[in-house]
């Protein structure tokens, strides 16, 4: 499946760093296209970083919303993958589609040279050059931590939503999960027969039901145009703020009523207690972040591919620097961009642009 980096041949078309969900698609549509190109994986096999989370994680959407395109998902259309069944989905995928990737290797830097490809440093002391890149990192790149974790003492172990696996890691005596999204709500649900559970929320979320009128919610909302409004679009403002999840990780007050106690935003971290917004406070043994993930982005050195905080600059997936493309970012082109389903029609979008650029200038 892979071959030593020496042997990559003068110039690739593209170079599309990580072979996630949204590398693998690109990767899909590259291939289809008949360019040349290589996919660079920094882990040691496809599928890890679905399994290195929480054991009992289950993908939010069904099967039927969670294929990549040329391979079925085998099993029940409408129910819901575990991680390593979806780990495994991937690795056969890779397999089937034939893609050339190259494990154990991370892009150092990315530059570009005097006469206008891309460079990329890698941790393997070797360098590739591209006419056009496409990163495809992921969204899961590092768990935040907020400032307030500073507060607690040593006494409190603090886990991230990262490194969080099951309720045997977790000491006991109460906790507080800091974050009420899906991995926040299912991890509290989890640990709530074994443990005094608090689950701090923060904004509001909306939650729609998995089922409306017998059939599946998600195939109600493809069919109204809410998984590929554009994002500036009416729907597709109206869906960002409302920021909808599933309602299979339950509803606050399904929660409530299991047993798991409802805080409002943590704002203070005083040693062993944690304070909440409406003034109320409570020891902890305990804390679980799960308040979502940033991304690295340091490593990118391209002239004019970043806002001034340094934070990667793209419409639809398309950098302002010439030749460099997203994939897999939250709200590429619509809500579906950030979600399994929706990365076969960018990679597809994106690739027709690589394609149209390449046309252009001649190659």
């Amino acid at each position: 499946m892979t071959r030593a980096l020496n042997l990559i041949p003068t110039v690739l078309d593209v170079l599309v760093i990580g072979a996630g969900q949204a590398g693998l698609a690109a990767g899909y549509h590259l291939k289809q296209a008949g360019l040349k190109f290589r996919i660079l994986e920094r882990g040691s096999r496809i599928g890890d970083s679905w399994r290195s989370r929480y054991d009992s994680l289950l993908l939010f959407t069904p099967r039927h919303m969670s294929a990549l395109p040329g391979l079925a998902l085998d099993g029940d259309p409408n129910g819901f993958p575990s991680r390593d069944e979806y780990a495994d989905y991937l690795e056969r995928y890779v397999a089937a589609i034939e893609l050339p990737i190259t494990f154990k290797t991370s892009v150092i830097k990315l530059k570009k040279t005097p006469v206008g490809l891309f460079e990329a440093v890698l941790s393997t002391t070797s360098r590739i050059l591209a006419r056009s890149v496409i990163v495809a990192t992921g969204t899961f790149e590092k768990a935040i931590v907020p400032k307030e974790a500073g507060g607690f003492s040593s006494k409190v172990k603090q886990i991230t939503v990262e490194a969080y696996r099951n309720p045997l890691q977790v000491p006991k005596g109460a906790v507080l999960i800091v974050g009420d999204g899906a991995s926040g709500r299912d991890i509290a649900l989890e640990l709530h027969n074994s443990h005094d559970v608090t689950l701090a929320s923060g904004r509001k979320r909306t939650l729609f039901p998995e089922t409306f009128l017998g059939r599946n919610i998600w195939k109600w909302m493809d069919l109204a145009g809410f998984l590929s409004a554009p994002r500036k679009s009416g729907i597709g403002g109206w869906m960002m703020r409302m920021d909808p999840i599933p309602g299979r990780v339950r509803s606050l007050k399904a929660l409530a009523v299991s047993g798991i106690k409802l805080k409002p935003r943590l704002v203070t971290a005083d040693r062993e207690t944690a304070g909440f917004q409406d003034g109320s406070s409570q020891p902890v043994r305990t804390v679980i972040w799960a308040v979502g993930y940033g991304r690295r982005s340091s490593w990118i050195d391209v002239p004019g591919s970043k806002d001034l905080n340094g934070n990667p600059i793209h419409t639809d997936g398309v950098s302002p620097a010439e030749g460099l493309f997203y994939m897999g970012r939250p709200w590429q082109r619509n809500w579906a961009s950030g979600l399994i389903g929706g990365v076969g029609d960018d990679a597809e979008f994106i690739i027709a642009k690589i394609n149209e650029d390449l046309r252009k200038s001649g190659q």
